[in-house]
């Protein structure tokens, strides 16, 4: 697995202490209610919103917690406008990064991007720079040391998964953007409990990296996906399993 399938079982593993969770619920709380805005407050109704809402589920957020982020969407009340800005960039050994952001002054988070990338390495890119390493697609983590990978592919397969590949002690299954919620929904019907499932951007190509260039990254990764205003980062990075430990010792 590499680029932000990579990145995002390298954050399952770390965990997260509870002052990074209480920005992670806020994060999710924030694209629940942007979600439920602009295109309601049914999930049924509005991808956007299904996809939102089974992320915060991922993440253990309350169930209250969701259900006021919908009404403060879907109620029309008055409150913060937000925007939401893509950026793009290159990090070390010019891995290629993209960055969502939502935001309530497009100014600071555009001085915030940009001096993130600058301090750690790397450098803001025009629009279309490095959009076209990636392709959206539906991500679902499969705990491969509770399933089997024939369990996981018949169940995904038939239900119009493209792929599922093997990681470790992980299935990733990979669907058509369109297609994620009938594999997830066929693979809870299946009794097949997944740790993620998410509209991702996943890389056409990859950048091996060694340990050096490795730690430069993490560092860029972890800077961005502090920032209050980033809602996702998704990069087109390789990093052996080896390195990763390296890096965690």
């Amino acid at each position: 697995m590499s680029g932000h399938s990579k990145w995002a079982t390298i954050k399952h593993k770390k965990g997260k202490t509870d002052a990074k969770r209480g920005k992670l619920f806020s994060k999710l709380s924030r694209a629940i209610t942007v979600a439920a805005r602009e295109g309601g407050g049914d999930p049924a109704m509005n991808i956007s919103l299904a996809n939102a809402v089974e992320k915060a589920k991922a993440e253990s957020m309350p169930k209250d917690n969701i259900e006021r982020a919908i009404q403060r969407g879907a109620g029309g009340a008055e409150g913060v406008n937000y925007e939401s800005i893509v950026y793009e960039g290159y990090g070390p050994a010019g891995v290629a990064v993209i960055v969502e952001v939502l935001t309530d002054n497009k100014n600071r988070s555009a001085a915030d991007i940009r001096n993130i990338f600058s301090k750690h390495g790397g450098q803001l890119a025009q629009a279309g720079a490095v959009a076209w390493v990636f392709e959206r697609r539906g991500s679902i983590i499969v705990d491969g040391t509770r399933y089997t990978e024939d369990d996981v592919m018949a169940a995904a397969i038939d239900a119009g998964a493209e792929d599922v590949v093997a990681d470790g002690e992980e299935f990733q299954v990979l669907t058509a953007a369109a297609d994620l919620a009938a594999v997830r929904d066929a693979l809870t019907a299946a009794g097949i409990e997944f740790e993620n499932a998410e509209l991702t951007m996943i890389p056409k190509n990859t950048v091996k990296l060694e340990e050096n260039d490795a730690r430069k990254t993490m560092k860029i990764m972890d800077a961005l996906e502090d920032n209050d205003d980033v809602q996702e980062v998704y990069a087109n990075f390789d990093i052996s399993e080896e390195i990763l430990e390296a890096l965690a010792g």
